[in-house]
């Protein structure tokens, strides 16, 4: 049966990797996002001339926000290089979940009739903007003027902590100033810092031991970067392929960052990646003489912050899905996904990621799924697999989107839902009270060890509740000792009791000792 005349459908996808250093070879984030645009162009399959005909036909312009570059308007410089007039652009916040959100947009748009050809794209050149910065060379040669000056490389591993560092950051609803946040209070916010709570919160909850839970990290980033290996794609391309082994072991070369990850279990953001979409109607794409096999029918999406399901927004089940791509900043995301799905962590029937990670393919910026989306399209097309889902996890855990695609239309006859089926922000989730300033016996939530660059731990983290009344906390440790215990690789620290009190610096912090130790 022929697919309603307005069903979104994917027509060409694009991805660029420039893998030069070199700084007469820095391309910007705009031209690997003109390229990638280009190629997706072509990818429709089309001669020239209806090549350049599809192109003034684009009419809505999304661009995921850049790490590299503080482009005023970034959509609007596109539309000016490609000579359209869209009468939809956009760009989009920070978060990694935004390649899905704004392909679930662009996708609702077309059904509704608001659009007729969209392209969805983001691009980093953080890899080049960085050895322009070594070598003092910046802003660097050829690129587009900014108002602001830009004086280093952005990282969301060692910025530094302000107020509210992160979105959703949570503040003391008590508290008379603005400015206060216990992240930053505790030396805490970062990426780095928060998966890691996760993982060992989940670890305890499985019931596995510190070395199980390593063993299986090491694995599955084993499994990815071996996906990643046969990406055209992937950003590194030169060494052997990291192995079990390599990626579990501490060494200085896989020091600890924050416990249980050592190097090869963080996301690796120097990259320079660009990735494209063009999405239209069947009808257009028909009018276009695309032929059918090349569509890639859009079939759902769903998002919201702290949620993440959209199989029923597609009329799915998931054992319909032949293909996963589920982001993998940290090793935490894919397992809670593959928990959800009941799918094994390592070893599974279905593919996982079609790219190999953040770690192994590289992690670009907040575009990282966008590149997911163009290699799930690109599989599809090959007729091994009729349907698959891609999960897009932004902030620390903080905002998900997931989108299904199909080499064939929904079976209800809808082109495409007409909202997204979950609210914005979740709130039938019961979340303790958080206590700014705690004091008494307490028991571990969860925590982390941050480490410093020579191996030794610098700051233990911990997030706990107090016994006298259920609420939670922050703390930092409070002495040697209790650092020491909560760096063993053989003891499960959650679950375990001690004490917590005001350092009188704002801080919280917790000791094992009976007695409180002097800081």
């Amino acid at each position: 049966m022929a697919p309603p005349p307005t069903t979104p459908v994917v027509i060409g996808v694009g991805d660029v990797v420039n893998r030069s250093k070199k700084i007469e070879n820095a391309i910007e984030p705009l031209q690997l996002m003109l390229q990638a645009i280009q190629k997706a162009l072509q990818d429709a399959g089309l001669e020239s001339a209806a090549t350049a005909a599809l192109q003034s036909e684009i009419d809505s312009i999304d661009v995921v926000k850049t790490w590299t570059w503080p482009y005023p308007d970034l959509p609007g410089l596109i539309a000016e290089r490609l000579v359209v007039q869209p009468t939809w652009k956009h760009y989009s916040e920070h978060g990694g979940n935004q390649p899905a959100h704004l392909f679930d947009e662009a996708a609702r748009r077309i059904s509704k009739g608001e659009s007729k050809v969209a392209v969805v794209t983001g691009g980093e050149a953080l890899a080049s903007l960085s050895a322009c910065a070594a070598a003092k060379r910046l802003p660097p040669p050829n690129w587009t003027p900014l108002n602001e000056e830009v004086n280093g490389v952005f990282s969301p591993t060692t910025r530094e902590l302000p107020s509210s560092a992160l979105p959703g950051a949570w503040r003391p609803p008590r508290s008379g100033s603005d400015k206060v946040d216990l992240g930053a209070t505790h030396s805490i916010g970062n990426p780095i810092h928060i998966y890691p709570l996760y993982e060992n919160a989940f670890r305890a909850h499985r019931g596995q031991s510190i070395e199980e839970n390593n063993a299986e990290s090491a694995q599955l980033y084993a499994e990815f970067a071996k996906v990643a290996e046969g990406n055209d794609y992937a950003w590194s391309k030169d060494g052997p392929v990291e192995t079990m082994e390599s990626i579990g072991t501490v060494t200085k070369k896989n020091r600890m960052i924050c416990s249980p990850y050592p190097l090869l279990m963080n996301a690796f953001n120097t990259v320079n990646l660009a990735a494209a979409c063009i999405l239209t109607s069947a009808q257009h794409a028909r009018e276009l003489g695309i032929p059918e096999d090349r569509w890639i029918y859009a079939l759902g999406g769903a998002g919201t912050r702290d949620s993440n399901d959209c199989l029923e927004a597609c009329g799915l089940k998931k054992e319909d899905i032949d293909l996963y791509d589920f982001y993998s900043c940290f090793p935490i995301v894919p397992k809670l996904a593959c928990q959800h799905l009941g799918l094994p962590v390592t070893g599974s029937p279905k593919p996982i990621s079609l790219l190999g990670g953040l770690t192994s393919f590289g992690g670009a910026g907040n575009n990282y799924s966008m590149h997911a989306i163009t290699e799930m399209v690109r599989q599809l097309r090959t007729g091994e697999s009729k349907t698959g889902l891609v999960l897009a996890n932004g902030g620390v855990f903080t905002y998900q989107n997931t989108l299904c695609l199909s080499s064939s239309p929904r079976s209800d006859g809808v082109p495409y839902p007409d909202r997204n089926p979950l609210p914005e922000i979740v709130t039938d989730v019961q979340v303790p009270i958080v206590e700014e300033t705690a004091e008494g016996d307490a028991t571990i939530e969860t925590y982390t060890v941050e480490f410093s660059r020579d191996g030794s731990p610098l700051r233990g983290y911990v997030v706990g509740r107090l016994k006298a009344n259920g609420h939670r906390f922050i703390a930092n440790h409070a002495d040697a000792r209790t650092l020491q215990e909560l760096c063993s690789g053989e003891i499960e620290q959650v679950g375990r009791s001690g004490q917590v009190r005001p350092a009188g610096d704002g801080r919280n912090v917790f000791t094992f000792g009976h007695e409180m130790a002097k800081l």
